[in-house]
């Protein structure tokens, strides 16, 4: 490697697999060294301000583009306390209006009392209130709605000399208006848009009482603030508005200091099919709810302080900082803290927590029912009639911050689309935009997404020259196996390889892509049934593995015609036979079925007939009725048999099915394209119901 001059013009290679044919193979970039643990440039892209570390690099030894750029003090925030007058934390309708009086001016300005010499808290200073009728004995004040304020003030529009289009160009008003992301707050606040969109923030914050402005104690953990911007998007992927989050940096936090128990609100994928089946199924709405700046409803009990947040730094106490009273967005107790004011109001209400699933809660009185799932702060609320809906929408109101969304439509990036058959789910938006991030938007489709050769191997080929992009796309596929189960073996098996991503691994995870580029429509369907039973499928591919010979299971668990639950992974520990490799597989299925019965219990449809687990090995089948020990089995895990005792209490029925007909197999191998498409349509993977089917 030759010793280049630091500080110079660069040009790195583009690897091939990340950018399209007509797109530049390269970008100016400043050389910057030697990596320590890399063998390659360090290259600063002079665009993005990222690092880029790469082998192949043109020099161009006599530009300097930075030669005559000298800072000689590096570039800080306190300057903002200047720039920013007082009355910047008021209302946003202050920014738009004429210079304040003298009399203004004292009002706004003139400094609080002093504070008493003992150690009592500073408030800062919270805005005047408007000429409105008085407020409600709320213990949680009205938060302002940033799209209301948006939407009442078009003055900010014509002060910059952008005029309404017409109506046929909206979207591209849309598009003109859109401002790009903020490098750091202070660039933020040049963009009127994204100042907007700071106050918004901080007046909530400053309405919930979200901290008490204090002196510093001595010795104490103080953790920064942040910014973080981002452009919230429609269901459709159009743009809705410019979105600002004052959040608190989690890492700084002690543990047994500032912070103790974590734990984050999220309901499990197969808990939501399963309500939405049941929800389907007698013909009740599903309504959307989301809870506006949900973790500062949650009540701190550990002392946490933070600095005061940039650009709103108050001029009369700028050393002050902030001592936490509700869990601000970056806590690492945040989400805990939460979980339990909103677990504690539902039980207020009547709802009762899941004992399977801590995300679900469920009220039932006579005839009334109602399911409602938590993911952070986005919820899923069914019911048995709209009056118990409205009265549940009602009370959570009234205690916090809600966003009535309407009927379900849009989820955790999963379009719901209800029409007079069922339900469809699907995830093409996300799906385009994982194909956008590998440039392979125009690829050529593949009709399945794994071949039917050997599983790959951790061996005989050469590391991937940029492993950050493959796992950042294996994650991404990973959520897309929320509706895509016939994607579930494929992405497990480039999953495996995380930690040292190899050439043909990369190709395999090509070949998902080149599938989902053809099939981004599909979806998986949910139809109303009045089945209620469980029905399992289960398989092993014993040894399949090349480098530790171990088996990979995968089972398939059926509501009815309904897929509720898959899983498709390789087994911890090595089979000595095939018959038991899938007896763990039948151990897996079982264990995942006794779950969904007890939920089903406690959603008040009990399950009363056995769970039928069907197998296509005979020995396995022998395993689960008979209490059968011989020197090949008698070395299997005493908790393996429980399927014994399932199977004993009537509870599981272990039946054959010939290998044409096990649905399961499309989560342990590759299979051939008329088998893989036929169980493809027996999991309801399927493209979106003609148009002409209607809308519920």
């Amino acid at each position: 490697m030759h010793l280049r001059t630091f500080g110079c013009l660069c040009f790195p290679l583009f690897p091939a697999s990340t950018i399209h044919k007509l797109q530049p193979r390269s970008t100016p970039c400043i050389f910057l060294g030697y990596p320590p643990n890399h063998r390659g440039y360090k290259c600063l892209n002079m665009k993005t301000h990222k690092i880029i570390i790469c082998r192949h690099v043109l020099f161009d030894e006599s530009n300097f583009p930075y030669a005559k750029l000298h800072t000689p003090h590096p570039p800080t925030y306190t300057f903002l306390d200047n720039d920013i007058s007082p009355y910047l934390i008021d209302h946003i309708t202050t920014l738009d209006q004429p210079p304040p009086t003298s009399a203004n001016n004292a009002r706004h300005s003139s400094p609080p009392p002093p504070a008493p010499t003992s150690a009592t808290t500073t408030r800062p200073p919270s805005p005047p209130p408007p000429p409105s009728p008085p407020p409600l004995p709320n213990p949680l004040p009205p938060i302002y709605q940033p799209t209301s304020q948006t939407n009442s003030k078009p003055v900010t529009r014509s002060q910059h000399g952008i005029f309404k289009p017409n109506q046929k160009y909206c979207g591209l008003h849309n598009h003109v208006t859109k401002s790009p992301l903020p490098r750091n707050p202070v660039s933020a606040l040049k963009d009127p848009n994204w100042k907007m969109a700071m106050h918004d923030e901080y007046n909530a914050l400053i309405k919930n009482e979200t901290w008490d402005l204090v002196p510093r104690p001595p010795n104490v953990n103080v953790i920064r603030s942040m910014w973080i911007f981002r452009h919230k998007e429609n269901s459709d992927g159009s743009f809705e508005r410019h979105k600002a989050r004052l959040v608190g940096d989690g890492a700084g936090q002690q543990v047994g200091i500032d912070c103790g128990e974590t734990f984050s609100p999220v309901v499990k994928p197969a808990t939501i099919r399963t309500v939405l089946s049941i929800a389907i199924s007698h013909s009740w709405h599903i309504h959307q709810l989301d809870v506006k700046n949900a973790f500062l409803h949650g009540e701190l009990k550990e002392t946490v302080y933070m600095y005061q947040p940039l650009g709103f730094r108050n001029p009369q106490h700028p050393d002050h900082v902030c001592r936490l009273r509700k869990s601000l967005y970056g806590l690492k107790q945040a989400p805990r803290a939460w979980y339990k004011r909103f677990a504690d109001y539902a039980s207020s209400i009547g709802f009762c927590q899941s004992k399977c699933d801590n995300s679900l809660f469920i009220y039932k009185k006579d005839s009334h029912v109602a399911y409602l799932l938590l993911y952070v702060d986005d919820i899923i609320l069914t019911t048995s009639s709209d009056t118990l809906r409205q009265s549940i929408i009602s009370l959570l109101s009234s205690e916090f911050a809600m966003k009535d969304l309407g009927h379900l439509n849009y989820f955790l990036g999963i379009a719901v689309q209800r029409h007079a058959h069922g339900l469809f789910l699907s995830q093409k938006k996300y799906a385009e935009e994982i194909l956008s991030r590998a440039g392979m938007s125009s690829c050529k489709t593949c009709p399945t997404p794994v071949d039917t050769k050997p599983k790959l191997s951790a061996t005989h080929s050469v590391p991937y020259a940029d492993p950050s992009l493959y796992r950042s796309l294996a994650g991404a596929l990973q959520y897309l196996t929320f509706t895509r189960p016939d994607i579930s073996y494929a992405v497990q098996q480039i999953c495996l390889f995380m930690h040292n991503p190899m050439d043909t691994h990369m190709h395999a995870l090509r070949r998902i892509l080149r599938y989902i580029r053809g099939t981004t429509h599909y979806g998986l369907h949910l139809y109303p049934s009045s089945t209620s039973s469980l029905i399992s499928y289960t398989d092993a591919d014993w040894g399949g593995c090349p480098d530790t010979r171990r088996s990979t299971s995968g089972y398939c668990v059926f509501l009815g015609d309904n897929l509720l639950s898959w899983s498709s992974k390789r087994q911890p520990t090595l089979s000595r036979s095939s018959a038991e490799a899938e007896y763990r597989g039948v151990a897996n299925v079982v264990s995942e079925s006794c779950w969904l019965r007890n939920l089903l219990l406690e959603l008040h449809c009990p399950i009363h007939k056995a769970t039928m687990v069907y197998c296509d090995n005979v020995s396995a089948i022998y395993l689960s009725g008979n209490p059968v020990q011989h020197q090949r089995t008698k070395h299997i895990e005493m908790d393996i048999h429980f399927v014994r005792e399932k199977v004993a209490r009537g509870q599981v029925r272990v039946l054959h099915v010939p290998s044409k007909h096990q649905i399961a197999d499309i989560f342990t191998k590759g299979l051939p394209l008329i088998l893989f498409q036929d169980f493809r349509d027996s999991l309801s993977i399927r493209p979106p119901p003609a148009s002409t089917a209607g809308e519920y």
